[in-house]
């Protein structure tokens, strides 16, 4: 593709206001752009709406790489304070700025036209490059834990995720799970708070016992820092001169290996029945977002592919590094064999979310053919 076709292609996506639950027209863009060049995809479908697409490059041989991206972008927010709309994608002073530009259309564009430039040039490859593209990354990883559950991971060697990335490497990151506690209570006017049971009393026994818990975490992780916890949302009660039957408290944690989402749930399974065990405490417990920590092998042939790929097309030698946030790539190491991971892509993780949010376009040019090699170089490692 030229330059222009290249940048077309990803002004085209980013034009496609996918807010997360909307991301069928991006793969159905996507697969009329690879069957234009000879190359078949396949939709799968999540929902209404809704479906991620899986395509294919390359002969059977004796490795997969797989590429990942997700279609699906944040919400804009308010409009107005937006410089240029969010989903008409502007070009201005060496950047592209729309919604999802950073994150993380340029990354999924990057890889898809890396695999139709393979394609066109007639690149022989002794292995297949797999691209995974994915719906719901931005709540829930959803597209990912359905393609993962439906097999599609299972025969990846390892996994490059497209994420905007700095430049650097990203070869593990933080798992991440969300939280919501319910406590049940009994109205009673605040007077006579004898005869009623106050929710949020009770609430904050569980919030006090995990924050116990929480401070004799001694662990830390040499890569990737501490545990954390932190409470995120509260609401209860109705009236300020009553004793409320209600209230609610949601949680967000940074899990390491050392002290993992297995251990946390048993931990919280275990101040719960502690404290239902108490008079008049009826607490619930549910775990709405469940994450592994990523902790692959900065040493790993992709790892060292992407940083000698990276370094030959720009003249610049990138670092390799760890994160707290997590990627979809916490849903594909559930396949049945393990591989090497990176997030590794253009744009920079600052600009995510953010209004006015952009990509340098030479950054985004430079990362197709970056791709490009390391799809050949890891497909005809020895």
């Amino acid at each position: 593709m030229k330059q222009l076709e290249r940048l077309q292609v990803l002004k085209d996506i980013v034009n496609i206001d996918s807010t997360n639950g909307n991301e069928e027209e991006v793969a159905d863009y996507l697969a009329n752009l690879f069957k234009k060049h000879g190359i078949d995809s396949e939709k799968v479908q999540f929902a209404e709406n809704r479906a991620s697409l899986v395509s294919e490059i390359g002969e059977n041989g004796k490795r997969v790489l797989g590429v990942s991206g997700h279609m699906d972008v944040v919400d804009a927010g308010d409009v107005s304070k937006w410089t240029y709309p969010p989903f008409e994608a502007t070009e201005k002073d060496g950047k592209l700025y729309g919604r999802g530009s950073t994150d993380m259309k340029s990354g999924l564009a990057a890889m898809v036209i890396a695999m139709i430039e393979l394609k066109e040039e007639k690149t022989e490859l002794p292995g297949k490059v797999k691209l995974l593209a994915t719906v719901g990354e931005e709540i829930g990883e959803l597209g990912a834990e359905q393609l993962t559950s439906e097999g599609y991971a299972d025969d990846l060697d390892a996994l490059v995720i497209g994420e905007p990335s700095g430049p650097q490497i990203c070869y593990a990151h933080k798992g991440s799970m969300n939280y919501t506690v319910s406590s049940y209570g009994k109205n009673a006017h605040s007077s006579m708070p004898e005869f009623g049971v106050n929710a949020i009393d009770n609430l904050m026994l569980f919030y006090n016992e995990v924050e116990d818990f929480v401070a004799s975490i001694k662990e830390s992780s040499p890569l990737l820092g501490n545990f954390t916890h932190n409470a995120t949302v509260v609401s209860g009660g109705n009236q300020v001169n009553s004793i409320p039957e209600f209230a609610k408290l949601q949680g967000n944690i940074r899990t390491i290996p050392e002290v993992d989402n297995e251990k946390i749930q048993s931990v919280f399974a275990d101040i719960l029945k502690k404290l239902n065990a108490e008079k008049d405490v009826k607490l619930e417990l549910v775990w709405d977002y469940d994450k592994l920590p990523v902790f692959s092998d900065k040493d790993s042939d992709i790892a060292r592919i992407g940083q000698a790929a990276y370094e030959k097309q720009t003249g610049e030698k990138i670092k390799f590094v760890t994160a707290a946030g997590t990627t979809d790539a916490a849903e594909f190491i559930k396949a049945k064999k393990e591989f090497p991971v990176i997030i590794f892509g253009p744009g920079n993780g600052e600009m995510a979310h953010q209004v006015d949010e952009y990509v340098s376009i030479q950054n985004y040019m430079d990362m197709i053919e970056v791709y490009k090699d390391m799809m050949v170089g890891f497909l005809n490692e020895k």
